[in-house]
Parts: structure tokens; sequence; C-alpha cells
């Protein structure tokens, strides 16, 4: 990971980990977990156990989902469940001013301001889940349960 920037992202997930008294550690892949599928190749693991974290615009704020990598989003489910009036795709420019991170590396913490998250119901269904750690090259382990802790989420069905 030569990119500075990228190490900077890296290094305030870690920091976010920490702050929150979780013992995950930030790995840095030898290969790309920019999506899903890459993620899951690079890591050994089933694309189910991927937590893909996805930026929305939830009516005009952004939304942070993390999805299985199995999954795709229904948006208009989604917002009806949330009790939001629509939900679509976030800009790369929004992702980064609600995150600090690209697309292909948001991470589920490490943010410049909280974020309103919503945590794909499915994930529960692995022991394990690999999200991103702020890069399309790092990666943290965690579970259903610590994601809730970790970011406040709400579990919910998200496809």
């Amino acid at each position: 990971m030569e990119n500075p920037q990228w190490a900077a992202a890296s290094a305030r997930v870690e920091q976010a980990l920490t702050e929150r008294g979780s013992a995950a550690q930030v790995l840095v892949t030898d290969g790309s977990a920019r999506t899903a599928v890459e993620a899951a190749q690079t890591l050994g693991c089933e694309v189910g156990a991927i937590g893909n974290s996805l930026v929305f615009m939830a009516d005009s704020a952004p939304l942070l989902v993390i999805t299985s990598g199995a999954h795709r989003v229904d948006t208009a489910a989604l917002a009806q469940r949330l009790g939001k009036q629509k939900i679509r795709r976030a800009t790369p420019e929004q992702v980064r001013e609600a995150t600090g991170q690209e697309i292909g590396g948001v991470a589920p913490l490490g943010h410049p301001v909280p974020v309103e998250t919503a945590i794909d119901e499915d994930l529960g269904g692995y022991p394990a889940v690999w999200v991103a750690a702020g890069t399309p090259y790092s990666v943290f382990r965690t579970n259903l349960a610590e994601l809730v802790r970790l970011t406040g989420g709400t579990v919910v069905k998200v496809d």
C-alpha cells in the first residue's frame, strides 16, 4: 500500500477500532479487496462473508449500508424499511465527503463524523465477516454483533 492517503485512511480505521475497544486488526492484503468478489478471492472465503460497505444518499443525508457481498441492495424496499422517502447511490464525491474514504475501500468506521448505518441481517449467518479498512487493499475481520456495536447501526433486510 504505497499511497500515503491510503495509509492514513487505514490508520484512522485502526485508531477507531482501538478507541471502540475492538481487538480487530487491520490486514493489508496482497490482492485487491475493491469488490466483494475480489475480496473473497483474496481472502479465500465465501463472497457472502464480505461486508460490502456502500454509501447512499437517504433523502439528503448519507447512509452507509453494509451488505453481504452475495446481495444487491433494494433501495426502494430499504427506504420503506428505514422510513426514508428515497435512497439513491451516492456520487464518488459524496462518498469521500461522508467517509473520508474512496469507493472500494469504505470502512464501517473511521469517518470524519458518524454516518447512519444499516447492516444486512444476513451477515449474521457468518461467524466471521471481512470488511474494508479504509482502502481497496486493507480489511479487518469482525462479526455482525461487533459491527452493530462499532457503528451503532441498524440490522435490517437490505435485499
